[in-house]
């Protein structure tokens, strides 16, 4: 990166800045029609170092680009620039007030935003802003959330998912709707599973997950282990790849079995809903909170759970608890207390 001081005469630039910035830097950035003359600000690099701190970090590359990248970069970047916000020092929390008011009032192209969009901008900010701070760029200083109306997740009933499975035409759709809903695993990680992901260990059988950020985690199927064998066996021997779950249809011009995606299995349990005559929107992650919901019910230690679930914090956790019904709990305090006494 070539770094030049001082102000410079009109070069091209990203954006259209409506205030001249005190400290700019200049840096040349390949792309496929030659070098690229692109100006920035200390806010700028700010925003660049701390993306490279989550690529670093080893965060996906998707949660990068759409979690962290996304808000930073058009949304709280371009109201830097409009407003003249330049430097690092310039980010305090009255700074942060007039952004937040302005996406509520104001937003993007198509008029304001909603509290929960206006939310999930902040936090990224949030977060960059914590790292910064720890970098000594910044105070102790954050954006302020708006408050989000407290809403229930929708969750299936253990009825309904028998009649997923049971609406299901082939066995492999059975498979994916009971390993959903009794492993509570994301769908991405269920595309990736391979046979040899389907363990046994000390008589106790298990799913080696592969979860955010390359973590592995060993998720317990008691119910699940003997179907998932025979669907091993069961695969066509001229199959080139491991994958446990296998695309029912074969690629344009070649003998292989196009790889299952998330989107496939999406569409296929849309599908399956429609058939079991289910007018809730089902989708995988309704099943991953339907897990999580009737664990819980059943008492199981939230701890456990979030393990199972790959979570590194009981957040999510915390929000399912809304599920519980008053008999659930009045269920739960009998058990606890039966437990102690026994």
């Amino acid at each position: 990166m070539l770094e030049v001081g001082g102000s410079i005469p009109s070069p091209p630039t990203k954006y259209s800045f409506s205030n001249s910035f005190p400290a700019l830097s200049m840096r040349v950035d390949a792309s496929p029609t030659g070098p690229e003359l692109v100006l920035t600000s200390r806010v700028d690099l700010l925003v660049s170092d701390y993306l490279a701190h989550c690529r670093a970090k080893g965060l996906a590359p998707n949660t990068v680009s759409g979690a962290y990248a996304f808000p930073l970069n058009q949304v709280f970047l371009p109201w830097c620039h409009e407003h003249g916000i330049a430097e690092p020092e310039q980010l305090d929390s009255r700074t942060l007030d007039r952004l937040a008011a302005h996406l509520l009032e104001n937003g993007g192209a198509r008029g304001p935003l909603s509290k929960a969009t206006v939310h999930s901008y902040l936090r990224p900010i949030n977060s960059m802003l914590t790292w910064a701070r720890e970098e000594g760029e910044v105070g102790n200083v954050k954006a302020q959330l708006p408050r989000l109306p407290k809403t229930l997740i929708d969750v299936l009933s253990r009825q309904e998912i028998d009649r997923l499975e049971d609406a299901a035409k082939s066995e492999r759709d059975k498979l994916i709707v009971r390993v959903l809903a009794d492993t509570g695993i994301r769908v991405g990680e269920l595309v990736k599973l391979r046979a040899t992901d389907v363990l046994e260990r000390d008589r106790k059988h298990y799913l080696r997950v592969q979860g955010k950020g390359a973590k592995e985690r060993l998720v317990p199927i008691p119910r699940l282990y003997r179907r998932l064998q025979r669907l091993i066996r069961g695969r066509p021997a001229d199959v080139p790849t491991d994958r446990l779950f296998l695309g029912l249809k074969r690629r344009a011009n070649h003998e292989d079995l196009e790889p299952l995606t998330p989107s496939g299995v999406q569409q296929m349990l849309r599908n399956v809903a429609k058939v079991a005559g289910i007018e809730k929107r089902v989708h995988p992650h309704l099943l991953r909170h339907s897990f999580a919901a009737h664990q819980l019910a059943r008492g199981m230690n939230p701890i456990q759970l979030a393990d199972i679930l790959g979570h590194s914090n009981l957040v999510m956790i915390h929000r399912v608890y809304a599920h519980l019904s008053p008999s659930d709990a009045y269920e739960a305090m009998l058990r606890s207390l039966y437990d102690e006494s026994a």
